[in-house]
């Protein structure tokens, strides 16, 4: 009985020492365990990448065929709607530029570049402002290009005025919902030709089409069908891309690391925001506001973000954001990083700290 009792007991101890090797097994998967552990799933279903992103373009087509056919009074419904739609496409050329999905036929890759175009974004430009972004995302020296600036409460007290309005204004709400414009426009095409003719003259090009087809559109079918084609789609898309692209890495719990303390996963997960939202509005989102699991590993398809999520205890708690209307003022509120704090300081903090 003596030797049967002992036999348990060793077994339940093994049983115990498993357990316990599990959970610090769990503890440890961080740095580059954790990037290790979504390695799986930076494979692209090519069939699924090929039939997602058929049905969003037959659903674009039907929607700008109600554009086109519907009375006035619906067309802003379906103008609205398919620059909804624009956003999910974008993100097809967001992954299609990372080589996680539809790079292995020609076909996808000359629909690709098309979306860049249609988009103002064309690849060289895309490649080498967002690429860098990857590279730089929360180091608070280079974290502006590829996103929105950011400073430190130090930085912020060395600036000259014109320097402190130009960061206003480059955050500024109104930049944001008039992305079509000034991130686009401005920041996508002209600055990119003004600064490398010969390497961005896509991006010039781009806008000449753009520019070209809302004539065109315009003397066939008429100004307001130039409107509602082109133009509203364009501005609500470029809009909700710009404001995504901001509170990726400005939300209230974001941290900003100097150079010696960066580190990739550390910037993954704790840099980049998940942004809670319906799964309808996930659909139109292209799940990017899982951000921090495609920071973490930017081969994963767009539509496995959400399994990953699941799968793996450690990305299950990031900083998170939503649409409703606080947590939209407590993410545009955010003026600069106070390393003292630890946290992004909103504009009411930054006049107090200067007074």
């Amino acid at each position: 009985m003596t030797l049967v009792a002992d036999r348990q007991e060793g077994a339940l101890a093994r049983v115990v020492l498993k357990d316990e090797v599990c959970s610090e097994s769990k503890e440890r998967l961080v740095g580059p365990r954790l990037v290790r552990a979504t390695r799986p799933y930076a494979q692209e279903d090519v069939g699924r990448s090929r039939w997602l992103l058929a049905q969003t373009l037959m659903i674009l087509v039907l929607l700008h065929t109600g554009i086109i056919f519907a009375p006035m009074w619906a067309k802003p419904i379906f103008s609205v709607v398919t620059g909804g739609v624009y956003v999910r496409l974008f993100i097809f050329y967001h992954d299609f530029l990372h080589g996680a999905q539809l790079t292995t036929h020609w076909l996808t890759r000359f629909l690709m570049h098309g979306v860049g175009y249609l988009m103002l974004t064309t690849t060289g430009v895309w490649r080498e402002t967002h690429d860098f972004h990857h590279r730089c995302n929360a180091r608070v020296i280079g974290s502006g290009i590829g996103s929105f600036p950011v400073v430190t409460l130090k930085m912020w007290e060395k600036m000259s005025p014109r320097d402190r309005r130009l960061y206003k204004v480059l955050r500024h709400p109104m930049t944001i919902v008039f992305g079509y414009v000034t991130v686009f426009m401005l920041g996508m095409s002209i600055a990119p030709f003004r600064r490398d003719p010969k390497k961005h003259w896509q991006s010039l090009l781009a806008l000449v089409i753009h520019v070209a087809a809302i004539v065109g559109v315009g003397l066939w079918m008429g100004w307001w069908q130039a409107f509602f084609s082109i133009v509203l789609p364009l501005a609500v898309s470029m809009a909700a891309g710009s404001y995504l692209f901001y509170v990726q890495h400005n939300f209230p719990d974001v941290t900003y690391f100097e150079r010696r303390a960066w580190k990739f996963d550390q910037a993954a997960i704790r840099s980049s925001s998940m942004f809670d939202m319906p799964r309808w509005a996930h659909w139109f989102t292209g799940n990017i506001g899982y951000h921090h699991i495609h920071h973490l590993n930017h081969r994963i398809p767009f539509y496995r973000l959400p399994e990953v999520y699941e799968a793996i205890e450690e990305l299950q708690q990031p900083g998170r954001t939503t649409w409703r209307p606080r947590d939209i003022k407590a993410c545009l509120s955010l003026a600069v990083w106070d390393a003292e704090r630890a946290r992004m300081i909103t504009h009411r903090e930054l006049r107090e700290s200067l007074s």
